[in-house]
């Protein structure tokens, strides 16, 4: 192993600036530079939207702008936000029909017997997560109904899913028998090998929006299983086009998807500096992603 890296020394606003114009970055208005840099710190900003714009010996491509990464900065805090609402409806959709299907096979309290579920020792650590997350949930009116009024003090299933993180949503399902996740993704019209993987990467890329994270020109590391007219296409499925595909057939009975996708059409057209194929998307991404 070579030599470690010291880190670097703190620079002020002022020095920021400078650094960037050395790199060869055109800072046309310093005052605006400045004041961006006050509200969004350098590593946020700089070097999570400079990728692509430099060149191997550190310097920027010819002609990049301070507004340009801003530009990409905003398209990226947009772009999260029309995301989120349609992961939403996933996260909602799934709950209510996996909660509704497992307290009419098992019984509402039926997630606590581990013969439920296909693997002992992730129902184990599916019974821990969930203690947590009532836990943290605990001053909710509904959980104190249940824990203070109920025998037992355990919530019923339906009531249970909605502390429910994605994470352990998703977990909850995998670890299901096959016949049960396959009649749960049979009401999406989906096979349960493929829900049980994009809920996976939804819930991944959902993390990712909830911590103002970076979507745009980035690799995903929970990356879902795609249909093979996709992948034949030469469709990729570490970016996030692959996982908005997914979501589609999640969706597809959404009749407010196609707008969703119109609302991606309009901030490619407001940031002209986004570059579609470093997330994914192919000349024809409209088409594909239309119901």
């Amino acid at each position: 192993m070579g030599e470690l890296k010291k880190h670097q020394p703190p620079m002020a606003i002022d020095e920021q600036v400078e650094n960037l114009k050395s790199i060869g970055l055109i800072v046309e208005d310093e005052e605006y530079a400045k004041k961006i840099l006050n509200d969004i710190s350098y590593f946020r900003l700089v070097k999570a939207y400079s990728l692509n714009l430099k060149s191997k010996n550190g310097n920027y491509n010819e002609q990049t702008t301070f507004e340009e990464i801003v530009d990409l900065y905003l398209f990226n805090a947009n772009f999260r936000q029309i995301i989120f609402p349609e992961i939403e409806k996933i996260e909602i959709n799934v709950r209510c029909r996996s909660a509704n299907y497992f307290a009419e096979h098992y019984g509402v309290l039926g997630y606590m017997d581990a013969e439920n579920f296909a693997k002992e020792e992730y129902h184990t650590e599916f019974l821990r997560d969930i203690e947590e997350e009532i836990r943290r949930n605990s001053k909710a009116p509904f959980v104190r109904n249940f824990r203070e009024n109920y025998e037992g003090g355990s919530l019923p299933i339906y009531a249970l899913v909605e502390v429910f993180s994605f994470g352990t949503l998703s977990k909850f399902y995998k670890n299901m028998h096959n016949k049960d996740k396959k009649a749960i993704a049979k009401t999406f019209g989906v096979g349960y090998t493929y829900v049980e993987s994009w809920l996976e990467s939804i819930s991944y890329v959902r993390n990712i929006c909830a911590h103002y994270g970076r979507l745009y020109n980035a690799k995903l590391t929970k990356s879902p299983i795609l249909y093979k007219e996709y992948v034949q296409v030469g469709i990729g499925n570490n970016r996030i086009f692959g996982v908005l595909l997914c979501m589609k057939h999640l969706l597809k009975q959404d009749a407010h998807w196609n707008l969703f996708v119109d609302k991606i059409e309009m901030l490619f057209d407001k940031y002209e500096s986004v570059q579609i194929n470093t997330m994914g998307f192919p000349p024809n991404w409209k088409d594909l992603l239309r119901n």
